[in-house]
């Protein structure tokens, strides 16, 4: 992710439909700063969310893997948005899945997580097909309640 994908990521992050789940959607300026917290992960940690495209370079979405604060300790969590109309077709759960390998291969950490608003059926499904399940709530975040789903990994 780069300040070149400056226009498809204010525009998924933009879209009250991906972002229903959010306290609001982002505003371009907004997306710009998603962008900048990005390519400070990878300079800090060497990764972070990534864009997600298909073979022939159409925009779907971004995952990847961040850490964030949860019941006052750091957790690295995969996190995922996908256009609303590509959403339902597996990439979500596809890009998910290559972010746990990651965690569990590269690494090495024993433990991820997925920080999901309660009512956010689809994205639960996803984080439960890559074998998460509801560990605890978290309090701390913008979002009221998020549910907190979890895997370990144990490292290969």
């Amino acid at each position: 992710m780069t300040s070149a994908d400056l226009d498809s990521m204010s525009a998924l992050l933009g879209d009250p439909t991906v972002m229903t789940y959010y306290p609001a959607p982002k505003s371009r300026d907004e997306a710009a700063q998603w962008i900048a917290w990005n390519e400070a992960n990878y300079a800090t940690h060497g990764y972070g969310l990534w864009i997600v495209e298909t073979h022939d370079g159409e925009f779907l979405g971004d995952c990847g893997l961040t850490w964030q604060h949860v019941n006052g300790h750091c957790e690295l969590e995969a996190g995922y948005h996908m256009r609303a109309e590509v959403q339902g077709r597996g990439y979500a759960t596809e890009a998910a899945a290559a972010c746990k390998d990651f965690a569990r291969d590269v690494l090495h950490v024993q433990r991820l997580v997925a920080i999901i608003h309660p009512d956010n059926l689809a994205s639960r499904r996803v984080a439960e097909k890559i074998g998460m399940r509801h560990i605890e709530d978290d309090h701390g975040g913008a979002i009221t309640i998020r549910m907190v789903l979890g895997v370990q990994l144990g490292v290969r």
